[in-house]
């Protein structure tokens, strides 16, 4: 074979594998919307296949179905439950699974921040309130000096107890450390809350109705024309002119 052969194949190579397992990821995705309990998933999420697990979108909205409840995946072993997507919108209300079971354990789960295990586009919407719940020890219940802590039913015995408030506002710059209380552990969760309000007693009711998500629009994919080797077996997709020149 002669060394220009030999210097076309070892350039576009590479491409054509890439191009083809773009190919198998797109075959039998059609992109038809599907149910997962009672939720219709569409563009742009997707469900994975239960027995392939083809991938046919945007990793970031990969969503499991699990017993009739869809799920977007984080990091760590709990993830988001969906309660419902409005795709006009762009926003979806969730359940943070590390944190759904706070309103009835006295052990409050040492969990990451919330906005720490989503990933993008999405992000936790301002319209949401911040609920903090806190497993205080006697000393430091008997101590606190106004309302704004709700004593829950929730029963620790004689060691600690369980309060709840409405801290305010959801802020994505707070670092929380002004929720702090002495002698107790605080965990907070996003929830949406009514018209900007929430009363800190109905806590088990925030909590299970979740809160808002929002996700930014997905860039274009970049504009692309084909080249046709003169053999007219080898049809190769690679960026125009167009786009590598704004990359």
């Amino acid at each position: 074979m002669a060394p220009s052969c030999w210097f076309f194949w070892a350039w576009w190579l590479p491409l054509m594998l890439a191009g083809a397992v773009a190919d198998q990821q797109a075959e039998g995705c059609s992109g038809s919307a599907k149910r997962c309990g009672n939720l219709t998933i569409s563009d742009p999420f997707w469900l994975v296949h239960s027995k392939t697990g083809k991938s046919c979108g945007a990793p970031s909205f990969k969503v499991f179905c699990d017993k009739n409840t869809p799920s977007l995946q984080s990091p760590g072993h709990f993830g988001f439950a969906i309660i419902n997507i409005t795709y006009k919108e762009r926003s979806l209300r969730a359940i943070d699974r590390g944190k759904s079971q706070a309103s009835n354990t006295c052990n409050i789960p040492q969990s990451w921040n919330t906005s720490v295990k989503l990933r993008p586009p999405f992000r936790i919407s301002p319209a949401n309130l911040d609920l903090v719940m806190y497993n205080c020890t006697e000393a430091a219940a008997g101590a606190r000096q106004d309302g704004a802590l709700v004593h829950t039913r929730i029963s620790c015995g004689n060691k600690s107890e369980v309060f709840v408030r409405v801290a305010g506002s959801y802020d994505e710059t707070s670092d929380y450390a002004s929720y702090a209380v002495d002698g107790c552990d605080a965990l907070v969760i996003p929830v949406l809350g009514s018209s900007g309000k929430g009363n800190a007693s109905d806590y088990k009711q925030l909590i299970g109705d979740g809160f808002l998500l929002t996700w930014d629009d997905l860039l274009p994919l970049p504009l692309a024309r084909k080249f046709t080797h003169p053999s007219n077996h080898l049809q190769i997709m690679f960026p125009s002119r167009t786009s590598r020149s704004t990359s």
